[in-house]
């Protein structure tokens, strides 16, 4: 873009509508003409003329614009109608359905090292609430008949959890590890789970790939995985629970950050400078294909960081309250998933950036 003008627009596919924000120049020089056609925007400034081509799957309504309005730092602001189809694929860990029954291989997720190789899964299964055991002395009209009875997996089980699976590594082990004591990678050290039991083992979805035997480690960016993989739960947690509001915390309760799920369904295209070079802005997104295409789907969140005592009254209320839903993780992925919302917020434009004293992602 000839004067360095910025270009953002947000499509809601389920409201089918847009926000499209068009920032200064560089050189601060207005006036600028925005023409919107359902298939492109056209900016044209002194310096010269631009034409941003929408993807395929993005269709606007040039005709329904509301809303202009100036806001000092970001630029104009407008409102309008908008269609989207966007496949919502994110980069799953585990497809129940296809890898059941296969021979599969778990991997370090961060180096690539083989974990368990060759394990036949018989029965791939979810597990249910961690409060479920509560919630038997509402079903039962005689003693809890699971009382002091975990959930274990067989030698060919996976049971999948929020944001953790359970597997039985005891034919993987050649001496009976402790309960309660971390899984980590014996290559790069990183801590991918805990172990349960002398016999289960609990892995974080954020730190291991399960792959067909067959095929090859794929490597994926750690930062682009961490993203699809929160993501994921947050889609599957709001869909099955009504969940809107997450503590992510650590193996030992420590929260770092309280997330408010805000939307789904969120199109983000951001053109930088040029229409040629139209980057993806780094909501927790689908990027598995990085350059496949300029849009990008997001889940968009209030977030605070908890850290170094910050908000630590809010954090407490939270903790107390039933409705908010605790998501567990190592603290080392806390830390990156909390870099990973300073950085992405730092990238809207500033009039996004906050809502309700909350940061925005």
């Amino acid at each position: 873009m000839a004067a360095g003008a910025r270009v953002f627009l947000e499509v809601r596919s389920r409201l089918r509508r847009a926000l499209l924000i068009v920032g200064e120049p560089k050189g601060g020089g207005m006036p600028m003409d925005v023409t919107i056609t359902p298939f492109s925007l056209r900016l044209i400034i002194p310096e010269g003329c631009t034409e941003i081509w929408l993807p395929a799957e993005v269709r606007l309504v040039p005709s329904s614009c509301r809303g202009l309005q100036y806001v000092a730092g970001d630029g104009l602001h407008l409102r309008l109608q908008a269609q989207a189809e966007f496949s919502t694929k994110l980069i799953s860990i585990f497809n129940q359905s296809s890898q059941a029954q296969e021979c599969c291989t778990f991997y370090c997720q961060s180096c690539g090292e083989v974990i368990i190789r060759d394990r036949k899964l018989l029965r791939v299964l979810p597990l249910p609430s961690e409060n479920w055991g509560a919630l038997v002395e509402e079903w039962c009209c005689h003693p809890d008949p699971f009382a002091n009875k975990l959930l274990h997996p067989r030698e060919n089980d996976c049971f999948i959890g929020d944001s953790f699976f359970l597997v039985n590594l005891r034919s993987n082990l050649q001496q009976e590890p402790k309960a309660n004591t971390k899984v980590i990678c014996k290559r790069c050290k990183v801590v991918l789970g805990e172990t349960v039991s002398s016999e289960t083992t609990k892995f974080y979805m954020t730190e291991v790939i399960i792959q067909p035997s067959e095929r090859s480690f794929s490597i994926i960016p750690r930062s682009q995985f961490v993203q699809s993989i929160v993501a994921q739960c947050l889609v599957e947690l709001s869909s099955a629970r009504s969940t809107f509001r997450y503590t992510i915390q650590d193996q030992d309760g420590k929260v770092y950050i309280l997330l408010w799920l805000l939307n789904l369904d969120s199109l983000v295209i951001e053109s930088l400078r040029s229409s040629k070079h139209i980057t993806k802005f780094p909501l927790f997104e689908d990027t598995l294909k990085s350059d496949s295409s300029p849009a990008w789907n997001a889940v968009k969140v209030l977030y605070q960081p908890c850290i170094k005592s910050r908000n630590k009254k809010l954090a407490s209320l939270w903790e107390s309250d039933i409705s908010v839903h605790s998501l567990t993780l190592p603290s080392a992925t806390c830390l990156e998933l909390l870099l990973i919302l300073s950085r992405s917020n730092a990238m809207l434009p500033p009039s996004l950036r906050q809502m309700n004293s909350f940061q925005m992602y």
